[in-house]
């Protein structure tokens, strides 16, 4: 099957197949719908266009093409109702909380999910990522929390990372929203995300499982209910100040991701002054700081992904570092593959999400 995806699992230091970049990447172009090829040309046409060359964003334009969906108790067809919870209404951090409208037979996992856009664009009500966060619902059989973090470059590293973690420590303080009537179990949370939101994600598990940070911002409280299960990072957007094979065979001939917006975005999300090689974008050597806790990884690579030789490095690092780490590939994905639910990677990627989970949640099981 020229799309399936293959799958490597490690259980410490030295799993996997070694240090390498994966196979000669071809500089083919991607095999799309016409649909899609539409959507996707739309979207690097206002994100372009969004994106002005003083590291501002024209929120006025890029608004006309980012439509946003509401939150609605009522189920919708899939029997998904949902719910915003406002964390800090002093800088607008609040979440999209997503549960099955029938009760379960036993508490469900919670998915904390970071949406992508660049760490600059989209939002948790924006109408891909509720529609997606509405499958991940049912289709993972989990309550799924998405975060609406700020943006940069409004709000520069590492704004993002704190607002993750405080959505945490809400969860571990005030618990879920009376409106979702299924129970839960907060010991088996996951954090998850999308491209920028997986980078997110990675900081966010970091942050939350170090032990003795001075910051109470950073830890999690005492006697937490919330314990990380795992982590799902689906194309991460991690980098660097080199130039990868793949960074450079694929540039300008695939969709989303290129070199010059890549630059871009680093320019405004990182701190003033640092360059790529900062320990927020450069996730993938091993002066990469992880925790003893740090929670077992899913890193799902497209092999059309400009940034896969970064991820494939980032999971090399988990693996050399003795933590669990499973690989998952989809050799014809592009960046962003999972918004189109007429790729057939889309429904691989909802199951090998539910593999993953299901079975931390069975090593938890075994573990107790």
């Amino acid at each position: 099957m020229a799309s399936a995806a293959s799958e490597m699992e490690g259980e410490g230091a030295g799993a996997g197949t070694g240090t390498g970049e994966g196979a000669p990447i071809a500089p083919r172009r991607p095999a799309l719908p016409l649909k899609v090829r539409f959507q996707l040309m739309c979207l690097d046409v206002v994100g372009g266009l969004s994106m002005r060359r003083d590291g501002t964003i024209n929120r006025s334009l890029f608004s006309l093409f980012d439509r946003r969906a509401r939150a609605s108790a009522r189920p919708d067809g899939l029997g998904v109702r949902s719910a915003d919870v406002h964390v800090d209404a002093s800088r607008g951090l609040w979440a999209r909380v997503f549960s099955p409208s029938e009760a379960a037979g036993s508490p469900l996992p919670v998915v904390v999910y970071f949406h992508g856009g660049a760490f600059a664009l989209l939002s948790a009500a924006s109408v891909p990522y509720d529609a997606m966060c509405r499958r991940f619902c049912r289709e993972l059989g989990a309550v799924v929390v998405s975060v609406d973090y700020r943006l940069a470059p409004e709000h520069r590293c590492p704004a993002a990372y704190d607002d993750g973690v405080d959505v945490l420590r809400h969860l571990a303080s005030t618990g879920l929203p009376d409106g979702v009537a299924v129970p839960v179990d907060l010991s088996r949370c996951f954090l998850a995300g999308d491209s920028a939101g997986a980078n997110i994600a990675h900081h966010v598990a970091q942050r939350w499982t170090t032990a003795g940070v001075a910051s109470s911002s950073s830890s999690p409280p005492r006697s937490c209910p919330v314990r990380l299960a795992g982590v799902v990072l689906v194309q991460p957007y991690l980098g660097g100040e080199e130039r990868t094979d793949a960074e450079v065979m694929l540039d300008g001939k695939v969709p989303v991701v290129t070199v010059r917006g890549s630059d871009w975005m680093w320019r405004a999300f990182l701190p003033e002054g640092a360059d790529r090689n900062h320990p927020a974008a450069h996730v993938t050597d091993e002066n990469a700081d992880l925790a003893d806790g740090f929670p077992p990884a899913m890193v799902v690579i497209g092999g059309l992904d400009p940034l896969q030789d970064w991820q494939r490095r980032y999971a090399d690092v988990l693996r050399r570092k003795g933590k669990a780490v499973r690989v998952v590939e989809f050799q014809e994905a592009i960046h962003t593959f999972f918004f189109f639910p007429e790729l057939p990677d889309c429904a691989r990627l909802v199951e090998a999400m539910k593999a993953f989970i299901d079975d931390s949640n069975a090593s938890s099981v075994s573990a107790a």
